[in-house]
């Protein structure tokens, strides 16, 4: 349950150090969420509930979508966001994902419904990622 509570904060500090992105608690303090430009790009709960702590990202690209699928425990988001390509991921499973391949999705997530400017400047942040993206 640690590495899980540690992953999770990981991935919290990873989303809130993204350009322009803001930690809110829409529906109390056991409801993390991530936003930018008011939008939510991932949901994190929290890490003191009774279950091991877990998370929710957008994945629009096909293999980013199914490679989270295949993760342990993995489901369609509820409320209907999973049709949308939401992808709840918990922690504390065996073979859970790694905190390089959860900020990999957060950053997806966060592409994905991001304006073109705080892409540009993330793209400014990571040159490596920006030229594989357009050459």
């Amino acid at each position: 349950m640690k590495a899980a509570v540690r992953k999770w904060e990981a991935v919290r500090e990873f989303a809130r150090g993204l350009p322009e992105a803001g930690e809110e608690y829409p529906w109390g303090p056991e409801d993390c969420v991530v936003k930018v430009n008011k939008k939510i790009f991932v949901f994190l709960g929290n890490a003191d509930g009774p279950g091991p702590p877990g998370l929710s990202v957008k994945l629009k690209d096909e293999a980013l979508h199914g490679h989270a699928m295949a993760a342990p425990g993995a489901a369609p988001t509820g409320y209907g966001l999973g049709r949308s390509g939401w992808v709840t991921v918990p922690l504390g499973q065996k073979g859970a994902p790694s905190v390089e391949v959860l900020c990999e999705w957060v950053e997806e997530s966060y592409r994905t419904v991001a304006p073109k400017r705080q892409v540009k400047e993330l793209d400014a942040r990571s040159p490596e990622r920006a030229t594989a993206e357009n050459g």
